[in-house]
């Protein structure tokens, strides 16, 4: 447990089942078990990115305040994947849900298990518009822009959209 508490972005994603059911029933367990949800993004939907044969998924992005650190955080993520039914059966597949950590604060963060910032943040438009739309002046520690000047920047053309469903 960290002194203090964290504040993180998540993003949660789904493509089986009921999908919008399967975010709701994530973010219901990350207030049980993790620490307190400050926002929560709309939800987006778009097709799937990286394996594009499977189902569309939706996504939404959250700010979490939580006493965990980086790496209890990620098992408390896999728990949580594990109980609703997530197979890590290849990269990129069909999942009822993912949960993916973005930003721990500003911290920097590579280990074998967990790199903070994510990765691929920059890259998916789908990530981009949630979280822009819950922290749009956040500034990516390590690329120095904010979460809508990346979006700005984005050349994936996959179209995100709105869920009203």
């Amino acid at each position: 447990m960290f002194e203090s508490n964290l504040s993180f972005f998540l993003l949660l994603g789904s493509n089986q089942g009921d999908r919008k059911q399967q975010l709701q029933t994530a973010v219901t367990c990350i207030e049980q078990s993790i620490g307190t949800i400050e926002k929560l993004s709309s939800i987006y939907e778009t097709a799937a990115w990286g394996k594009t044969d499977q189902s569309p998924f939706l996504n939404q992005a959250i700010r979490l305040n939580s006493k965990l650190n980086p790496t209890s955080l990620l098992l408390e993520i896999h728990a949580i994947e594990k109980k609703m039914g997530r197979q890590r059966l290849e990269k990129w597949g069909e999942r009822t849900i993912d949960i993916d950590i973005l930003f721990a604060g500003n911290l920097i963060l590579h280990t074998p298990e967990l790199t903070i910032p994510h990765l691929e943040i920059p890259h998916r438009r789908f990530t981009l518009v949630a979280l822009t739309e819950i922290a749009s002046d956040f500034v990516h520690p390590v690329l120095g822009k904010t979460n809508a000047q990346l979006l700005a920047d984005c050349q994936d053309d996959l179209s995100v959209v709105q869920f009203t469903n």
